[in-house]
């Protein structure tokens, strides 16, 4: 019953504003017509048209065609602009059409727009890019390896986009990338970013905004640049929409679908999906200790003892189960305004169980020890969003607009984990996460002359996180609290920011976009525990200029520079430890300074006939830059005596030759501010179309990083060189069966004190349309090599470990998709025509 809420609803409201707009609305007539292939004379199933009035400045109305071309519309009787359209096909426009009668417009042929299909490189296909002087924008087509897959999996296939093993998202190599929904934050991301984007559907997605050299309109947060995520919305006239199913092993299930009802000046939407997954992953750790003894004044090495040594093989079994849903309408007010508000609610279950077997040798008595840990977690995490956003045009000019929004969110997150050693319950961990966030944004645009256009705005963002956090160790028949780690954390956040920008044309050739964004930032963090208060306050001015020189038509080039900040996340400044095993902590420095960096982006595009290469050479420069850094505590874990031995326990010596209490030194890990870091790099996409049937993509990035620092004498400097390649093959087979293969490797990196090893996988799709392409069947492998494996090694004076860690096995896929009165792959702009491209817009 639930699942069919969304079409009563629909069905409801047609009703309802028909029933209201029946009196007094002008006489209807009739339109009726045929739209076929001028090449091959047959008819173009769900081809658009649209009936603009100039008076009103607003499409009034619009339909499809069916099975054979023909459409049959109902029309107020007027004056009218007639657009006929279909993807890849020539757009045809009738102006100034006067309709009084009912009325016949006969056969119209669309002819093939090669152009379009040499440059869009895969709307039909996997990808159209388009080219803006502030951002690329990549409109997610019919990208098989996605196909019943995730938003993290989308991402993972976006050029200069790169998703590691455990769903960290990186831009370029860095990852410190701010990521929006529909230009601004949002509860699809939630309090834990990875696990949303691995719950949202793939197919909710219309396009990805790469924005490696955001203008002033955009937040100074994220020092890499912006991923902005635009979900899915039709404005097709009528009832619309298309739902997937999808299951596979290891056991995944799924159901989302969305649904539109676009009737006069209401349009309703609603997108809802709801995914199972079952996620098995595994990892290995092998740990060197170095029982060294070293003079306190030279650092000479006195003793080398034998080493000691500690392996753990853990097995994760992952359950991730999630509900989200997007409800909202959007009404025309009048020929001028416009008013959307919608609400998003999320709730997801998750369920993990890890085994770690751990065996060791102590090398100072040549014991060893072995025991196995079941960690058992279970998180519950709630989110609802309500938005709203006026849109306000001035003398009918899209360019000259006033838009205001209102955002407020609510997530929590309820994390339990029971620990047991060798059958017996050894500790309990509880993280409870409570977030509210709102945004307010105003916005306003004036054209200047032909080609100018001046934008000034305001933004607030006011986010207060409270993170509770306890330890209970099981002792004398109980759990006993551990107060030296439990602890209660209350982390404010109020940035308030206003910019302006302006843009221009210069003899339809040079093009620039020049910003100035001011961001005032108020940091309060309230340590309940401790009754430790601590505050930081600072302004900050960023400015921007994006350029751009048209060749041709075929040829481009853009330079963009911009300045960023990195401000510390709450736990990166939280001082209490938390334990992300019995032997690693992660402690955090409340007078952590932000990190600010300057970058520079050169990019050239080119159309060579069938290929085209886009490149960009860019550079980095950051000050104060964050930095993980690992230490000894001089503590120790007895996983005898299932407690923290302090380094000030007097009977530590005794317990430390007690093979009984298996004592391991507790290393703690932690940000630092450094020096700088330098980042250079070079990438490049390549897109050849031999035939409409094949298609190849390419995308290379390569990257130099330099980190120049020293922390407690410590020297940290890093020089480190790593690159990624991307490349998809997609070729139609006999039967019209799409055949997609996707290969992407990941090349080595090294830091001081970590070295990462080269990551390879491969991802292979079938498709084939079906019902006269009212429906898609697909069939995806993901990691078919089952190589997909982070694999590092770290070495500091006091120990070496050796790591590998798998977070998903290879998976197969099989998903069903239906669609019902909505063309295949069919993206629309706000007023029914295609989006345009404006070089110089920074709207999000």
């Amino acid at each position: 019953m639930n699942k069919l809420l969304p079409f009563l609803l629909a069905g409801f409201f047609c009703v309802f504003v028909n029933a209201q707009r029946g009196q007094g609305a002008a006489p209807e007539v009739n339109i009726t017509g045929q739209v076929i292939d001028k090449e091959t004379n047959e008819p173009l199933e769900y081809a658009t048209v649209s009936f603009f009035s100039k008076r009103q400045n607003k499409i009034v109305t619009g339909g499809i065609t069916d099975i054979k071309g023909n459409f049959n519309i109902p029309v107020p009787m007027g004056m009218y602009d007639i657009s006929i359209e279909y993807i890849s096909f020539k757009t045809q426009k009738i102006t100034a059409k006067r309709l009084t009668k009912n009325e016949n417009l006969g056969t119209i042929a669309l002819a093939l727009d090669m152009e379009a299909l040499d440059a869009v490189e895969v709307i039909a296909e996997k990808t159209t890019v388009e080219i803006k002087l502030d951002k690329k924008i990549y409109n997610v087509g019919k990208d098989l390896t996605v196909r019943g897959g995730t938003v993290s999996d989308v991402l993972d296939n976006v050029p200069s986009v790169s998703v590691d093993v455990e769903g960290n998202v990186a831009l370029r190599g860095n990852d410190n990338v701010r990521i929006l929904i529909n230009g601004k934050p949002s509860g699809l991301v939630g309090l834990n970013s990875t696990d949303a984007l691995r719950q949202l559907p793939a197919e909710s997605i219309e396009k990805v905004e790469v924005i490696t050299a955001p203008s002033a309109r955009y937040d100074a947060e994220g020092t890499a640049g912006i991923l902005n995520i635009i979900l899915r919305r039709s404005k097709l006239q009528g009832l619309n929409g298309a739902i997937t199913v999808n299951g596979g092993y290891p056991t995944t299930a799924g159901i989302s679908g969305n649904i539109n009802y676009r009737t006069g000046d209401f349009n309703f939407f609603n997108t809802t999906g709801y995914n199972y997954r079952e996620v098995p992953g595994e990892s290995t750790t092998e740990n060197t200790y170095f029982n060294r003894e070293f003079d306190e004044t030279t650092g000479a090495i006195l003793a080398d003892n034998p080493d000691s040594f500690q392996n753990e093989y853990r097995e994760f079994d992952r359950e991730r189960k999630g509900l989200n849903t997007n409800l909202g309408v959007e009404w025309y007010v009048n020929e001028t305004t416009s008013l959307t508000t919608s609400v998003f609610y999320r709730d997801s279950n998750n369920e993990s169980l890890a085994t770690n077997n751990t065996f060791g040798l102590n090398g100072v008595d040549n014991s060893t020890y072995g025991f196995t840990r079941l960690e058992d977690e279970l998180e519950d995490d709630k989110t609802l969003q309500y938005s709203l956003n006026l849109d306000k045009q001035f003398n009918g000019d899209s360019q000259h607009r006033l838009t205001f929004d209102f955002q407020y969110e609510n997530s929590t997150e309820d994390e339990n984990g029971l620990v047991s050693q060798d059958g017996e319950s050894v500790e309990r961990v509880r993280t409870l996460e409570n977030q509210d966030r709102v945004l307010l944004q105003t916005d306003f645009t004036k054209p200047i002359g032909k080609h100018g256009n001046f934008e000034l705005g305001y933004r607030g963002n006011f986010n207060e996180l409270d993170t509770d956090y306890t330890l209970e160790f099981f002792r004398d028949g109980d759990f006993q609290l551990d107060n030296e780690v439990s602890n209660n954390l209350i982390y404010k956040e109020y940035v308030n920011a206003i910019y302006s920008q302006y843009g221009n044309k210069i003899k339809d050739k040079f093009s620039y976009l020049l910003g100035l964004r001011m961001e005032s930032t108020r940091i309060t963090i309230d340590q309940l525990t401790s009754n430790n208060f601590a505050k930081k306050n600072y302004t900050d001015f960023f400015p921007t200029v994006n350029l751009g020189y048209k060749f041709s038509e075929d040829q481009s080039l853009t330079l963009g520079y911009n300045r960023r900040i990195r401000r510390p996340r709450s736990f990166f400044i939280n001082p209490f430890p938390s334990r992300s095993s019995p032997t690693n902590v992660f402690q955090g420095d409340p007078d952590l300074d932000p990190t600010y960096s300057s970058s520079f982006d050169l990019g050239y595009l080119n159309r060579f006939g069938k290929l085209t290469l886009n490149a960009s050479v860019y550079y980095t420069h950051s000050t104060d830059v964050f930095n993980f850094v690992s230490e000894s505590t001089g503590d120790y874990y007895s996983y005898g005596l299932n407690q923290i031995i302090s380094a000030e326990d007097p009977n530590l010596e005794n317990l430390l030759n007690d093979p009984d209490a298996n004592l391991v030194e507790i290393l703690r890990r932690g940000p630092i501010n450094l020096a700088t870091n330098d980042r250079y790099g070079f990438e490049f996409t390549l897109t050849y179309r031999p035939s409409r049937k094949w298609n190849v993509n390419g995308n290379f990035n390569i990257f130099q990083s330099q980190t120049r620092g020293e922390d407690n004498g410590i020297n940290y400097d890093a020089d480190n060189v790593s690159w990624f390649v991307r490349l998809n093959n997609k070729i139609t087979l006999p039967g019209n069966i799409d055949w997609q293969t996707r290969l992407f490797y990941r090349g080595p990196s090294e830091d001081a004190i970590n070295k990462r090893k080269g990551i390879f996988s491969t991802d292979l799709a079938f498709s084939k349309d079906l019902f006269k392409e009212k429906a898609s069947l697909a069939f995806r492998i993901s990691d078919l090599f089952n190589s997909r494996k982070r694999m590092s090694e770290a070495t500091t004076d006091t120990f070496f470990s050796d790591s590998e860690f798998q977070w998903r096995k290879r998976s197969v896929n099989l998903s069903f998709t239906y669609r019902f009165n909505q063309k295949k792959q069919r993206q629309r702009g706000r007023n029914g025509y295609g989006d345009g491209d404006m070089e110089m817009e920074g709207q999000p």
